[in-house]
């Protein structure tokens, strides 16, 4: 049976998930902007995927640091000023003349994103488990398309009424909310581990690695695709309003997706789920390239494959003992950040060879076939059951 959780605990979660919709809104912004930033400083596919990639690449760099200072200074001071962060480079994008300040922007927003996303499975993981773990955790990844999905409502909507931005200033104003929420509700644990700078083990290390590269390759796919299928339903003459169909679809079915995963892996076993998530997944990211029906496959890509991804994070999370689990995230996402921050200028560079977005997406989707490998290997090497 599983362990009530401490007063004040779900207060936190709802304050994350909402930094969890400002993320996915700022993360989606230069690809919802694409067409008018690329019209107004004269972008091609690679520029664009860079401002995109930016956002991501602080990861490389900042999310180890903030593993160890949150051993160090407690969750809620790393995770409360990542979270304003979010705002701070929202409004300096805003305000920028060029790519340069805007990729600025991106890069500081990206900070405080990373600061987030690696304390929020361990705050979750420390206040939940059993079965309220796995419901909140698949929830949380599943929260964050939300984000995407009212970024595909209203950036572009926000664009044409009060110029590009505003799009950006709207995501500052999201993640504002959902800092001062945090510090409102935040409760300390009466029973915290110590403040140490202790490091996992190398087993824990490798497992870590191993699931943050699973984690790598499906979202190569899944923001790869989001990134250029805008580009190729302009590129194919599609209209506005198909557009705002397909990235809905992609994105808003994606939560109950991801918590049906959830339960779908407990009945049949996360095996099953995993690998037809990952195939599905491969599929709605490729088919466009060979069958021009935008709307299929943007509801394919936003449920069935989407089941999957809740899983992968629950197996980084679960890798280190609860104690280097702040840590464990970092080394977790310091990985997928590495390979994330290359992976939409890649794409685009094949968009740029091709002529066609329908290069980004090809590409995509053979890059999300590698998670399958890794994900047995990992399994594997924890002694789970195939």
């Amino acid at each position: 049976m599983s362990t009530p959780p401490p007063k004040g605990s779900y207060a936190t979660v709802v304050a994350i998930a909402i930094a969890r919709i400002a993320f996915g809104y700022q993360v989606q912004t230069v690809a919802s902007l694409a067409p008018d930033l690329a019209r107004t400083f004269t972008l091609d596919f690679a520029a664009i995927g860079t401002l995109i990639g930016l956002y991501m690449a602080p990861g490389v760099f900042v999310a180890l640091p903030v593993g160890f200072l949150a051993r160090r200074f407690g969750d809620f001071s790393i995770a409360a000023i990542g979270t304003a962060l979010m705002t701070v480079g929202a409004v300096l994008a805003a305000a920028a003349d060029g790519p340069t300040l805007i990729g600025v922007g991106r890069a500081v927003s990206g900070c405080g994103a990373v600061a987030l996303t690696v304390l929020q499975g361990k705050i979750i993981a420390d206040r939940f488990d059993g079965a309220r773990f796995t419901t909140l955790m698949g929830m949380m990844t599943g929260i964050f398309p939300v984000g995407l999905g009212i970024a595909q409502i209203t950036q572009s909507r926000l664009a044409d009424a009060f110029g590009w931005q505003s799009a950006f200033l709207a995501g500052g104003v999201i993640s504002a909310v959902g800092v001062v929420l945090f510090v409102v509700t935040w409760k300390p644990l009466p029973n915290a581990a110590p403040r140490t700078l202790s490091f996992p083990s190398k087993r824990e290390c490798g497992l870590v690695i191993i699931a943050s590269l699973i984690w790598t390759f499906y979202n190569a796919a899944y923001f790869n695709f989001l990134a250029y299928m805008p580009s190729f339903l302009t590129v194919h003459g599609h209209s506005a309003a198909t557009a705002d169909v397909v990235m809905m679809l992609a994105t808003w079915g994606n939560l109950p997706a991801i918590l049906i995963g959830g339960a779908l892996a407990i009945r049949f076993g996360p095996t099953k789920v995993f690998l037809a998530g990952t195939f599905f997944c491969a599929l709605s990211v490729a088919g466009p390239a060979f069958w021009d029906a935008p709307v299929f496959w943007g509801a394919i890509f936003g449920t069935i494959a989407s089941i999957h991804g809740g899983l992968i994070v629950q197996i980084g999370t679960l890798a280190t003992r609860p104690e280097n689990r702040a840590i464990g995230m970092a080394i977790f996402y310091t990985t997928y950040y590495i390979g994330g921050s290359a992976m939409p200028a890649l794409c685009g560079r094949v968009a740029d060879i091709t002529g066609d977005p329908a290069g980004a997406l090809l590409a995509a989707a053979i890059l999300s076939l590698l998670a399958i490998p890794l994900y047995y290997w990992q399994r594997r090497a924890m002694g789970a059951p195939q």
